[in-house]
């Protein structure tokens, strides 16, 4: 058994030492993000409307004027978020690469900021978080091959901490700094007691990033739970071939919009997808619930016919959805805690702010032991 510690205390060293960095990079930046919306929405009053007696412009109307505050790019869809909230008109392309915002009064279409989201603060750290700022090519697949080694990790000290008799497992639970003044002792107990009872959420935090890190992990936790999608998501397209024109005074956007009220009066978030091609669809995100996304209902429409279009991936209608394909879908707010709502995301915090904390408390025992180790040996020397 004590070879076996030795083993993974070694384990747990050399991977420690080697994806130290970026799992504090990636922990920090996750703190940073958690109360991204919050912050937001008490910073930015643009973000916010006063409410009116009187119907939203449609989609269309909305898309005409924010194409003349950006005309030189391409619109990606019109979000509607309620009666005190602005609507969005999001331009997103990823060659050549652009990501801006124009938030307008959706009840006079008044433009109230246009945000380059490129050098927004909380999408400077969400890209740190996902790519740590380098190319994603090279990015994504570094932070993914380091959470898996994170994982690694968790595992491997939550086998180290565990104690080897009931005397031992006193000294584990809880702080012992009555009769000590040692940092060393301090920084060994932060590092082995907070990282045991953050462990278990953390763990959960680092597998849920692993589904978006890695596609076969994806599948493999999917298709275990019985699935029978795609994980990826493909556009609908609609058919070219049988065009219907629709006419000005009714355009396709607005009434596939107008379709969605009717269907769900109580949305939190009705988001319109400007068709970018001849061929691409009409897209709509219907979401019903505030603080979390898994719920959404995924739609597409042909923008000849208005005819819904089917899709074999996980993002379709939601009451088709299976278990399996709920929990995938719940990855991101079970990644952020949200699905257990404020209380979730206050947890999360401070769980990621534990794991930016474990690769410096590690260093710190590593450096203590390594510098005792060799004041050892140049004792022996000295004495022999």
């Amino acid at each position: 058994m004590q070879n076996f510690k030795k083993i993974i205390g070694k384990i747990h060293l050399w991977l420690g030492l080697a994806s130290g960095l970026v799992v504090f990079i990636v922990s920090i930046t996750g703190c940073l993000y958690a109360f991204q919306e919050e912050i937001q929405d008490f910073t930015q009053p643009f973000r916010f409307v006063e409410a009116q007696n009187k119907a939203f412009l449609e989609p269309s109307k909305l898309e005409a004027i924010a194409k003349k505050a950006l005309p030189d790019k391409q619109l990606h869809a019109v979000m509607y978020s309620g009666k005190t909230k602005s609507a969005q008109a999001i331009f997103f392309h990823y060659e050549p690469s652009y990501y801006y915002i124009a938030y307008l009064n959706p009840y006079t279409g008044e433009v109230l900021k246009v945000k380059d989201m490129d050098s927004d603060f909380f999408r400077i750290v969400l890209m740190g978080h996902y790519y740590l700022w380098l190319p994603p090519n090279i990015g994504q697949p570094t932070v993914a091959i380091s959470t898996l080694i994170f994982v690694v990790m968790l595992i491997s000290g939550i086998i180290l901490w565990w104690p080897k008799n009931e005397s031992a497992a006193k000294q584990r639970f809880w702080f012992r700094w009555k009769n000590t003044t040692k940092w060393k002792r301090k920084n060994y107990d932060l590092h082995n007691v907070l990282g045991f009872y953050s462990a278990w959420i953390v763990l959960i935090i680092a597998l849920t990033g692993l589904v978006w890190g890695f596609q076969w992990f994806a599948n493999s936790v999917y298709w275990r739970l019985g699935g029978e999608k795609s994980t990826v998501f493909t556009e609908a397209y609609s058919d070219i071939k049988q065009k219907t024109i629709i006419t000005a005074e009714s355009p396709a956007i607005d009434r596939i919009w107008q379709k969605m009220l009717v269907e769900h009066p109580n949305a939190t978030t009705i988001e319109v997808h400007i068709p970018e091609s001849d061929s691409a669809s009409i897209a709509v995100n219907v979401n019903t619930e505030i603080g979390t996304y898994w719920k959404i209902d995924y739609r597409y429409f042909d923008q000849y016919s208005l005819k819904e279009l089917s899709v074999n991936h996980l993002y379709g209608r939601f009451h088709e959805a299976k278990l399996a394909d709920k929990v995938i879908r719940m990855n991101y707010d079970i990644h952020v805690g949200a699905i257990f709502g404020f209380a979730g995301k206050v947890l999360a915090f401070l769980v990621s702010l534990v794991a930016a904390s474990l690769p410096i408390s590690g260093v710190f025992i590593w450096w203590g032991r390594r510098k005792k180790q060799a004041t050892a040996t140049v004792s022996s020397k000295v004495y022999s």
